[in-house]
């Protein structure tokens, strides 16, 4: 697997899981689903950054994000 797609989609899954976190706790409801989607989506941003020579750094993440789309795109 590209890394470098590990590391995005984890980091979408990541971000789109908060308002759900956020709305299940505003609801009173145990946010389960949530929870996992968020679980998920740091295994992937984890598998990213430990399996890429060298890691990440934070100020090339929107670099590679944009690489990333830019590719799905064309």
């Amino acid at each position: 697997m590209d890394y470098d797609l590990a590391l995005t989609i984890g980091l979408i899954i990541g971000v789109f899981s908060v308002p759900a976190m956020v709305s299940a706790l505003s609801d009173r409801r145990a946010p389960r689903i949530a929870a996992i989607v968020m679980v998920v989506a740091g295994g992937l941003v984890a598998y990213a950054v430990t399996q890429k020579p060298g890691g990440y750094r934070v100020d090339e993440i929107p670099d590679v994000i944009v690489k990333v789309i830019a590719r799905l795109l064309d």
